[in-house]
């Protein structure tokens, strides 16, 4: 079987030589030795890159020993974040956040580390004295650990 770790030295070693701030996102490997390398970069990814980090994969896993099927590929806006640094790539930007308990949040990404994710969520709320709602924004902490889910939201503004 082949491992992950040899199909991530691969990729790692043509995303150093191609000299861009591309990232691996993620890199399964299944039993029937079906191969998924998922990379993402602060300014997206272009097909001809995927192209050639697929290449170097190919060209160094011997399919006289190992048949296998390999999709290497960017990271979809659509789908939820998988690690720290995508969080920062999209710092600014809006995001929904599911928590573990089923609480959704949807606001600007401020800062996200290792222990929590803060974003300005703003609402509209009936003050006291006012007749017509006010506009408010609230920072919201999440825990790290609680959360379940973040996605990019896609705007055509």
């Amino acid at each position: 079987m082949i491992s992950e770790a040899l199909v991530r030295k691969l990729a790692e070693e043509r995303i150093a030589e191609l000299e861009k701030d591309y990232f691996i996102v993620d890199i399964s490997v299944s039993a029937t030795n079906v191969i998924r390398v998922e990379i993402d970069g602060d300014k997206g990814v272009s097909i001809n890159d995927c192209v050639a980090i697929s290449r170097n994969i190919e060209h160094n896993i011997d399919r006289e020993t190992e048949d296998f099927e390999l999709t290497v590929s960017s990271a979809g806006m659509d789908q939820p974040f998988k690690i720290l640094r995508q969080y920062q790539r999209y710092l600014g930007r809006e995001v929904q956040l599911t928590t573990k308990e089923g609480e959704r949040h949807k606001g600007k990404l401020l800062s996200a580390d290792e222990k929590e994710v803060v974003l300005e969520v703003t609402t509209k709320e009936k003050i006291e004295g006012k007749k017509k709602k006010q506009t408010i924004n609230r920072e919201v902490i999440v825990p790290m650990e609680q959360v379940k889910e973040t996605r990019v939201v896609i705007s055509f503004k």
